[in-house]
């Protein structure tokens, strides 16, 4: 413990204490040059006992305290000198003490860092290492290596009482002042529109076209959710239960095919009903959002809840195991996380304000990303088909959707990541609240991917990356990493597919290839701002060319529509060829 902390915060309150007021320049340098903390004198100094750090100041202040009679009583110079002395001594030591503030706050920053790492990887040991209550402390194969085991259970997800990065920093002025400027800007948005619509229409009246026409058919979407959950609820934990019961036999194995029809069915329901709907009666892009969204959550859903379940079951089948109970897979249907646990550490109380508040945060980000579509890329992109085609004007469209995009990616961020689980979080009491971590001081794509979402992360990581790893017997790590990249951008691209209405392989392209690349590139190794600023223009260009190409498309599939359906029709974009 004591190695991880080079200077320690009570010994940087005793040590500022220690700096008499009128001590000389020279002191003062050589007490910096003590204080350096790659010296291996000051490590020695840290570590030796604390009362003889004690004597030492005693004794270093007995001295002080002898000198300054002889001091008070040199006679003094004219007030001319004394004053030039003042004058030269005070500049110096208001630098120092500026200095000495700042390298405190750089040491405690270090000290909280490395001190919640320590407390984070004791708390997962000891949650590793207690076993459930109501069953038997699993024994250890002699072959630690063997497929029948499952894979690297000393790095499964473990939940604990936390509070989201957010929500803490909110705490400190400075960043509820940024938070503030946000809400500004989209004050400014609405005095803009007002403004427009009065100039040009004489009359005051925020009209939300854009956002009536996303959530068009909002309750028929609603209404399929219905036969989604409930096949999610039901099939799972059915299959489950008919595996769990210890006859064997042929008896057993019909319960085994009944079992796997049941999530043959579940599947089917999932993968075409969201599907035909949204396709039959053409869901504009927000109903689509919710219907995909839930479609997907509840693959990944019942995916953990079986892949954690079903091994146990399997091997102590005929051992009086039981499935685990029905309110607890209810409780996984909603709460923020896709890691399946029969139990999770749960708050004391539910904040119905903090609740009201998230959520009215996230409405808010909805106004706000309608806001910055219909003001700044409806007017730019409405009308680029009806140009001739050129690279200055595809290159310009980029540079100016790269606002707007980088906008809508904080807003996406805040309301889904933050408002929105948050609040879902704190109705069912669930403690772990670390759906994101702090992906904006990444200096690497590496780490930007592992902490922008931290939900989807954990089940990429336990059941893509570590299975994988335990199918190639710990080896091939790349095609593990690579497996986690295929199935995330397929995943993304078909959102988006499914969210627009076309195939338009932007998406996949960025993640799949670009990032791909950049993850390699860009590894945890690059630290420092110029690798963080890099990051971020790299998120600016990013996302600039994903609204901008998707923008074109958009408008050039209403433009021009097609004469003839055919598969290539379908899979050519049309921005390409569209120009009226």
């Amino acid at each position: 413990m004591t190695r991880l902390f080079h200077v320690p915060y009570r010994g940087l309150r005793e040590l500022s204490a220690l700096i008499p007021e009128d001590v000389s320049d020279s002191s003062l340098t050589f007490s910096l040059l003590g204080m350096r903390l790659e010296g291996s004198h000051t490590r020695t100094h840290i570590m030796e006992p604390r009362a003889a750090r004690r004597l030492r100041r005693r004794e270093r202040l007995g001295g002080d305290q002898k000198d300054q009679p002889s001091r008070e009583g040199e006679p003094r110079s004219g007030s001319a000198a004394g004053g030039n002395t003042e004058t030269h001594r005070g500049p110096d030591l208001v630098q120092w003490t500026r200095h000495m503030q700042a390298v405190k706050a750089q040491l405690l920053e270090q000290a909280q860092g490395q001190l919640t790492e320590l407390l984070d990887r004791a708390i997962r040991e000891a949650v590793q290492s207690y076993p459930p209550q109501d069953r038997p402390v699993p024994s250890i194969p002699s072959d630690s290596l063997s497929k029948t085991r499952e894979p690297s259970l000393g790095k499964r997800k473990v939940f604990i009482i936390r509070k989201s990065l957010l929500d803490e920093l909110m705490e400190v002025q400075h960043f509820r002042t940024i938070y503030h400027m946000f809400i500004a800007g989209l004050c400014v948005f609405i005095i803009t529109t007002l403004a427009i619509d009065f100039i040009d229409e004489g009359r005051l009246m925020l009209e939300f076209d854009l956002l009536i026409f996303s959530f068009g058919q909002l309750p028929l979407a609603l209404v399929t959710w219905v036969p989604m959950f409930l096949s999610t609820l039901l099939a799972p934990y059915q299959a489950l239960r008919l595996w769990v019961r210890s006859q064997a036999g042929v008896a057993w194995t019909l319960r085994v095919g009944l079992g796997c029809l049941l999530l043959a069915a579940h599947t089917a329901v999932l993968g075409i009903l969201p599907v035909h709907v949204a396709v039959e009666y053409e869901l504009p892009p927000a109903s689509r959002c919710v219907l995909v969204f839930e479609q997907v959550r509840f693959l990944m859903k019942s995916y953990s809840f079986l892949r954690e379940t079903v091994p146990s079951t399997l091997r102590a089948r005929g051992e009086g195991i039981r499935a685990p109970s029905f309110s607890s897979y209810l409780y996984f249907l909603f709460c923020p996380t896709l890691i399946y646990r029969e139990t999770y550490p749960r708050t004391p109380s539910i904040r119905w304000n903090y609740v009201a508040k998230n959520f009215a945060q996230a409405l808010g980000c909805v106004l706000y990303a309608c806001f910055i579509l219909s003001r700044l890329c409806v007017p730019i992109f409405a009308n680029m088909s009806r140009e001739p085609f050129s690279t200055r004007a595809l290159v310009l469209s980029i540079m100016h959707a790269t606002l707007p995009g980088i906008f809508m990616l904080l807003l996406i961020f805040f309301a889904f990541l933050h408002c929105w689980l948050n609040a879902f979080a704190e109705m069912l009491r669930f403690g772990d609240r670390m759906f994101y971590r702090d992906w904006w001081n990444s200096t690497s794509f590496s780490n930007y991917y592992r902490t922008w979402n931290v939900v989807v992360h954990d089940w990429l990581y336990s059941y893509v990356y570590q299975d994988g790893l335990w199918l190639l017997s710990g080896r091939a790590r790349g095609a593990a990493m690579l497996g986690v990249f295929l199935v995330s951008a397929v995943v993304h691209e078909y959102i988006f597919c499914f969210v627009l209405g076309f195939f338009y392989p932007v998406m996949l392209m960025l993640f799949l290839v670009i990032g791909g690349l950049l993850n390699f590139m860009m590894h945890d190794q690059h630290t420092g701002p110029a690798w963080n600023v890099l990051m971020w223009t790299m998120l600016f260009l990013g996302q600039g060319i994903q609204v901008s190409l998707y923008c074109q498309e958009w408008y050039a599939r209403r433009h021009c529509p097609l004469t003839q359906t055919t598969f290539w029709a379908l899979m050519t974009p049309r921005s390409w060829s569209c120009h009226i």
